[in-house]
């Protein structure tokens, strides 16, 4: 049965006495939340069906003329190189599906350590600097050297994952802001974008796998659709709070409070 937004299952059993029915007991189960894992993974699995295939579509349409003698000698390093960029397409998608596994499932074999958060983020700007640079993003980092006590992988995974998000999701000439405070016994960083901003609607979902708020420029971005997934998963796994705020049009902020132990 569906019942105020919920799924419920009932089970009705007859009472009977002396061979005649007297009464029945009916038994209800709430079942909103197994309803909707099957919903999630149903559509999990069409998802991933539809992204696997895109790339593998394409991989094998440029071999395939290749192989029958249609392209031209000049012509192979172009194929060659389309086929290598779906590959590594295919390649960083099943790379983010297996990260996604390990960490619904708590495979991941790491022990958590004292780590400086600032450093950690330093590096990861720097990573991405020619990134926002060639879209013509300013990206800055301020705060101090504070230590948390967390798996410095799933960590760099996380934030990683929140800074190339806010460029890919960015306008030019706009501006990415990481931020490190110290907040009521919390380590708080902050990821702030001046970019599309995400609608309230949309703020519900996008942490889902798959779920991307631009959809008509999702090809252009690029990506494989699961960078948010893989940050709610980490944080859970660090046991790490995301907050989320943002104004459509305007920008988001992304917010991990880490525990100052």
């Amino acid at each position: 049965l569906e019942a105020d937004g919920g799924y419920c299952q009932m089970t009705a059993n007859p009472v009977v006495r002396d061979g005649e029915v007297e009464g029945g007991v009916l038994l209800f189960v709430d079942v909103t939340e197994q309803r909707q894992n099957e919903m999630l993974r149903r559509e999990f699995t069409a998802n991933v069906s539809h992204e696997l295939k895109t790339p593998l579509t394409s991989i094998s349409g440029f071999a395939e003329i290749m192989k029958d003698g249609f392209v031209k000698p000049q012509d192979v390093p172009q194929f060659a190189g389309k086929i290598f960029d779906e590959s590594q397409r295919l390649i960083a998608l099943v790379g983010d599906i297996i990260k996604i596994s390990q960490l619904d499932e708590d495979m991941l074999p790491y022990e958590k350590e004292e780590i400086d958060l600032y450093e950690l983020s330093e590096q990861i700007v720097s990573r991405l600097q020619n990134v926002a640079q060639n879209k013509g993003i300013t990206m800055t980092l301020t705060g101090e050297p504070v230590t948390v006590k967390t798996v410095r992988k799933i960590a760099d995974e996380v934030i990683y994952n929140l800074c190339d998000n806010a460029i890919k999701y960015n306008r030019p000439d706009g501006s990415v802001k990481v931020s490190i405070t110290r907040e009521d016994h919390q380590v708080l960083l902050k990821v702030e974008d001046t970019g599309i901003g995400i609608s309230p609607a949309d703020q519900r979902r996008v942490f889902e796998r798959f779920y991307r708020v631009d959809k008509s420029h999702s090809k252009q971005i690029g990506g494989t659709g699961l960078g948010l997934s893989i940050v709610k998963h980490g944080a859970a796994y660090l046991g790490v709070k995301i907050g989320l705020e943002s104004v459509l049009g305007e920008g988001s902020c992304f917010s991990l409070s880490f525990p100052d132990e």
